[in-house]
Order: C-alpha cells, then structure tokens, then sequence
C-alpha cells in the first residue's frame, strides 16, 4: 500500500542514494507538448541534500528537455524503482531549477557532490524542491542484477575541451531551444568557474 510522507525520511534517503538508477519526468504547460522522461545514472550524481531538496548532475546529450520545461513551468517528478530487494518505487514531485555554470549558487552546489561525481561535459545543477513524497509498492517491477555504470558518456565527452563541448552543445538542434520550441540551455554555454 502507498504511503505520503511529509518530508525524505532516514529510510526513504537511504533507498534513493542505493539506488544505480531512476528517472526524471518533466512536460510543457502546452496541452500538445511534448511529455519527457530521462534515465539517470552515473554514480554519485545525484544529492539528497535536506528532508526536501535533492539536486542532480546534468551532463550533455543530444536534447535539453528537462532543462527547457523547468524553465517554463519548473514541474518535476523523479522515480526510483528496487530492482532488488523488496519491491518498492519512491517517487518525489516538486519544483526544479536548472543552476547554469555562470550562476552564483553553482560551486557550492557543485561542492556537495563527491569530487569524482563532476565531470566532463556537465551542463547545469538540476535543483529539486520536493512538494510531494511518496512510495507505493513495486510488484511489477522486474528483479535484475546491476553490474556496473557505463563509461562512454565519460569518455566521449573527456575528449572535448569546454570549447569543444560548447561546439558540440551548439551543434545540436534541441539543445539550446527544445522540441516544442522552448528556451533550452543558454548558448553559448556558459564557463564553468574558475
């Protein structure tokens, strides 16, 4: 049976930072929008940074719909599922913001994350203001055994200089305006902080 809970308790924190994956929604106001779903991984990537704030290291990709309907509308929900051990999905829903790499607030973000965690091709700090929280059980989630992260995200983008990178990001056509047309990531990309 489902349960609200008022705030990321002890045990809700321990099973989201256990967890190798989960996934970020988030959709435009327009009724005809589309609706984005993105897996997240990457080990060390994600905080739980108090009862109500999570925040996410957003890395490059061929798309920035997440960082596009934040900007609009800032609805967010993230979902871990148990892919072993007892069945169980926690979702979280709240309001997010994506923290670009020329905002004030991003070193000291960046700096709760382990120092191996940052890497290249980081776009932004996804920041995340729970408003709902909630688990349910996870009877259909399938059991699957987790061997390891992937690296060629890493690799790809390790080849790059931040030039590069920017070059890359710019030379996507959903990257700095999304599929529906919204601002996406500024470009060009902000420098990181020295």
């Amino acid at each position: 049976m489902g349960k609200q809970y008022e705030h990321i308790d002890g045990r809700l924190r321990e099973f989201i930072e256990r967890q190798p994956v989960y996934f970020v929604a988030t959709a435009p106001i327009s009724a005809d929008g589309h609706v984005n779903v993105s897996p997240k991984g990457r080990a060390g990537t994600l905080v739980v940074i108090d009862e109500l704030t999570l925040a996410y290291l957003d890395f490059g990709g061929s798309t920035a719909e997440t960082i596009a309907h934040l900007r609009e509308n800032g609805r967010i929900t993230l979902m871990w599922c148990a892919f072993d051990g007892p069945p169980t999905v926690v979702r979280v829903h709240g309001r997010g913001e994506p923290v670009f790499r020329d905002d004030p607030r991003f070193a000291a973000l960046l700096a709760r994350f382990a120092p191996d965690a940052d890497g290249p091709g980081l776009r932004s700090i996804v920041l995340v203001m729970a408003e709902r929280v909630s688990d349910s059980c996870g009877f259909a989630v399938p059991l699957m055994d987790y061997r390891a992260d992937r690296d060629l995200h890493a690799q790809y983008f390790g080849r790059k200089s931040d030039e590069e990178f920017n070059t890359y990001c710019e030379g996507k056509p959903y990257v700095g305006t999304s599929i529906d047309g919204l601002p996406a990531l500024p470009l060009p990309l902000p420098a990181r902080p020295a």
